[in-house]
């Protein structure tokens, strides 16, 4: 039986651990999917204090001081929680296993949203991407578009610069109005970067008798390319909850519908800006309340 099991292995979730490992609560992390979330896919981390590096390394960092608290990990993610009649849940994962705790944090953060136009599934890891820095080494010396306006797309489109030929960003609106300031300069100083404002895609085909790929706008332009870049936001991972307890319009977790024993921390929890520094705060706070949480029932 553990103390505390903690749901994801971004940032949120690994203070929680050290909160809770030097509290010498016995504490467990199922990392899910990927170890890290999001931030593993940060190439260049600039906007958390202190930093200088990627964002891997940034959770490799606080993954060993964790672990230097006690801190257990499992490779797995969660497919069911069960709360149990004696106040304790049970926590069912994907590799079969099952472990019992006597409180929960739940920090498995946010997944890109899918984009749902005619091709893009089918093109999936055939030409359509959600990962810039997983998948850009592909496409060196290629041309590529980036579908987004925000810091992610932006990003993405910085780092791919960098390694394609071309990068085009299709954006619905007139303008970035939704990225930093310091990200727009830096698109506007790039040579190989074309912004495509006031447009959406309505379609990827392949081009016959290549491997390159037919983007079709709303207003029917194709624009060919060799790779494509999905950056339009993204959605809180909860598929493992129950129906009953309350999220908002992106599946965030509000927490006044948890129930005694369960917390929540980082992307996944409502009302919040999506930033690593936020979620290392909600981190800190949801370790310190699951310690308040046990010992209260010593």
């Amino acid at each position: 039986m553990y103390d505390v099991i903690i749901l994801g292995s971004g940032p949120a979730g690994w203070t929680a651990a050290i909160y809770c490992g030097r509290a010498n609560k016995n504490t467990l992390v199922v990392t899910g999917a990927s170890l890290g979330g999001q931030t593993a896919e940060i190439a260049k981390l600039e906007n958390y204090p202190g930093w200088s590096g990627s964002g891997m390394e940034l959770i490799m960092f606080i993954k060993k001081q964790a672990e230097s608290f006690g801190v257990k990990s499992e490779s797995a993610s969660a497919n069911d929680i069960k709360f149990n009649a004696d106040g304790t849940y049970t926590v069912v994962c994907d590799n079969s296993k099952t472990f019992d705790s006597k409180t929960v944090i739940l920090a498995t953060g946010a997944s890109a949203r899918r984009l749902e136009i005619a091709g893009a599934k089918e093109f999936f890891g055939r030409g359509v991407s959600y990962c810039a820095t997983c998948d850009g080494f592909f496409y060196s010396g290629r041309d590529v578009l980036v579908i987004g306006g925000g810091n992610t797309a932006l990003n993405d489109a910085l780092y791919l610069s960098d390694i394609a030929k071309s990068v085009k960003i299709v954006y619905r609106k007139s303008a970035f109005t939704r990225a930093e300031a310091v990200l727009r300069d830096r698109i506007n100083e790039k040579e190989n970067i074309e912004c495509v404002y006031n447009t959406e895609l309505k379609s990827i085909t392949s081009k016959p008798d290549s491997d390159k790929l037919i983007a079709t706008t709303t207003d029917g332009k194709e624009i060919e390319c060799d790779g494509i870049f999905v950056a339009i936001g993204h959605e809180a991972n909860t598929d493992y909850l129950s129906e009953d307890i309350k999220r908002d319009e992106i599946g965030r977790i509000a927490s006044e519908s948890l129930p005694a024993g369960m917390f929540v921390a980082g992307d996944v929890k409502s009302n919040i800006k999506m930033q690593i520094a936020t979620a290392v705060g909600t981190g800190c706070s949801a370790g310190m309340d699951a310690i308040q949480y046990l010992n209260s029932k010593e």
